[in-house]
């Protein structure tokens, strides 16, 4: 099954097929407001900004079940991205990615590529000693570890890479620039 089967919810509730994306790669990462990696979305825009005319799409979607970082509404988190960030990406209706009520889109996507570490240092180390705590609710449903978690789709709708909010931006868009 390809990545592009998938249907998702835009932010005003209307379902949209990820068909329309087909041919593209696809960046998809679930974000949020008020979270250390926040400024990550300065990174992305600029990312977007390069590459979408080579068929490159970032899917954003938020999510508040990591410590609440995400409380808005919809379309306060899109005026705060767009004020702030100026992100012109595509933005979806703020969703689950853990738990019973997990998105179907990103339990896949962590199914395939399962979380391998945050990797070293002091802040891999201590997030991953929060998160442990904060996902222990999810048990084995708790496909992702933390908010900013990227997934990168080919062009035929197969997922290439899992990069981590600790992943250095710079190898996330090496990554990318491969695909195009």
């Amino acid at each position: 099954m390809s990545y592009f089967d998938y249907n998702v919810t835009a932010q005003d509730g209307s379902t949209v097929s990820l068909k329309d994306y087909e041919g593209k790669v696809l960046l998809i990462v679930n974000t949020a407001t008020g979270c250390g990696f926040t400024p990550q979305y300065e990174d992305l825009e600029r990312i977007y900004k390069q590459y979408r005319d080579q068929g490159f799409e970032i899917l954003d979607f938020p999510c508040n079940q990591f410590a609440g970082q995400a409380p808005e509404s919809d379309e306060e988190i899109h005026q705060f991205c767009t004020m702030k960030f100026g992100a012109e990406f595509p933005q979806f209706k703020k969703i689950d990615v853990n738990g019973d009520d997990a998105d179907p889109l990103f339990a896949a996507l962590a199914t395939e590529k399962p979380f391998a570490g945050f990797g070293r240092g002091l802040k891999a180390k201590g997030l991953e000693k929060f998160t442990n705590m904060n996902n222990k609710k999810f048990g084995d449903k708790a496909y992702i570890k933390w908010n900013f978690t990227k997934f990168l789709v080919d062009r035929e709708g197969n997922l290439v890479e899992r990069f981590e909010p600790t992943a250095d931006m710079a190898d996330v868009e090496k990554s990318i620039a491969a695909q195009l």
